[in-house]
């Protein structure tokens, strides 16, 4: 068992500030709203702090805290009706892709909606926080591989998805 080591308040702060951005926009992508999602980023580091003496540094400082953050984010979510968390993830994934997937938006997000949990999330991870398969192993506490196969799996969904909305159009 790995001992708990200290960390201060200033490497948190330092984490906070490089990636604020990222992690509000995975946290949009999860819980569908913007609002929620700074909540959620907040309470999150609320949480770093005062758990920060118990920190096992079993990997980065980053992933403790992007585990934090996914976690919260997906309590969260939990907490709204099915109807309604289908609603605002799509939502909040069409406001996240910023318009870059041009007419694909609405059929990439309610296709991004519609994969498996850990699918989407390691999807939101590497493309929306720009993670690599390290990280977003130690952020969902699986394997490189399984990050590998997973973004495969979900990959191919959603090649699937919008080839046939092509198809309908």
């Amino acid at each position: 068992m790995r001992r708990a080591t200290a960390i201060g308040v200033g490497e948190i702060e330092a984490v906070y500030r490089a990636q604020i951005g990222p992690l509000r926009r995975v946290a949009r992508a999860i819980t569908g709203d913007a609002e929620t999602a700074r909540d959620v980023v907040q309470d999150a580091f609320a949480s770093a702090i005062s758990g920060r003496l118990g920190y096992r540094p079993t990997g980065s400082l980053d992933a403790w805290i992007w585990r934090i953050v996914v976690n919260r984010a997906i309590s969260e979510r939990r907490r709204l009706t099915r109807a309604r968390r289908l609603a605002y993830v799509g939502r909040g994934l069409e406001l996240s892709l910023n318009g870059g997937a041009g007419e694909y938006a609405a059929p990439l997000a309610a296709a991004l909606a519609q994969l498996p949990e850990r699918q989407r999330l390691a999807i939101f991870l590497r493309y929306f926080a720009d993670l690599d398969y390290e990280a977003i192993a130690a952020v969902l506490g699986i394997s490189s591989g399984t990050v590998g196969a997973s973004l495969h799996a979900a990959r191919e969904a959603l090649r699937a998805a919008l080839a046939a909305e092509e198809v309908q159009r």
